[in-house]
């Protein structure tokens, strides 16, 4: 059974904990009326990207206010769409918690999402928000596939990025996984294990989803265990 030992662990959200996809695809339905795209082909693309990046390219949006609050109304559609939390989520979650005073460094979120989306599709899914915090598109300068996302949530936990783990979905934050220097676990959720081969993304780990996974904490250090990798 392979194992790996790492300081803290670095979830994506969106296809990762939560899936918002139906909601998701209903809002760029919405948009695709609006703007003359085809709903599918961007929905896919965009996967995993910051809403600012993907509105301002598909949609051709430049007027910063108008993009700002374009990126509002496409995150109360996904709300309204119902997310809910993946399989395996909570117990993860659990285990990590089970460390005591290690927990609360233990783990965070790095999302391509809002800071106020983000809390409200957490809430949505039962999922708690990370002790010290989280990472949001807000946060950064740059978003996933560039490696400044887990750069920060690295430094929100006080961790060396080599000894953090990544779990995500999306080839763009796969990709930002490994170039922030971080293991990094692909999840089937979004994607089959061919197209994340194809993608070019390199996780060092592919697995189904969450319930593939188990923590428990030695001393101050987390044992990841990967049965089905």
């Amino acid at each position: 059974m392979p194992s790996l030992t790492v300081d803290a662990i670095l979830f994506d959200m969106d296809g990762t904990l939560i899936d918002s996809t139906p909601g998701v695809l209903r809002a760029w339905q919405t948009f695709a009326a609006d703007y003359g795209l085809d709903a599918q082909q961007v929905a896919h693309a965009s996967h995993g990207r910051r809403l600012y990046d993907t509105l301002k390219e598909y949609c051709r949006i430049h007027d910063e206010e108008k993009l700002l609050a374009e990126i509002v109304r496409f995150e109360e559609e996904v709300i309204q769409g119902g997310p809910v939390a993946l399989p395996g989520v909570h117990s993860l979650l659990h285990e990590i918690d089970a460390g005591g005073e290690n927990s609360a460094s233990g783990w965070t979120i790095v999302t391509s999402a809002t800071n106020v989306y983000t809390p409200k599709a957490l809430a949505r899914c039962g999922i708690p928000l990370p002790p010290l915090g989280l990472v949001t598109s807000d946060d950064v300068a740059s978003g996933k596939p560039h490696p400044a996302p887990y750069l920060a949530g690295a430094r929100r936990l006080g961790a060396d990025p080599s000894r953090c783990l990544v779990i995500e979905d999306a080839p763009s934050g796969l990709i930002a996984g490994r170039e922030a220097g971080c293991t990094v676990i692909a999840v089937c959720t979004s994607h089959t294990k061919e197209a994340l081969l194809q993608s070019g993304a390199n996780p060092h780990y592919i697995v189904d989803d969450l319930t593939c996974l188990s923590a428990r904490w030695l001393g101050d250090t987390l044992e990841v265990r990967i049965p089905d990798a």
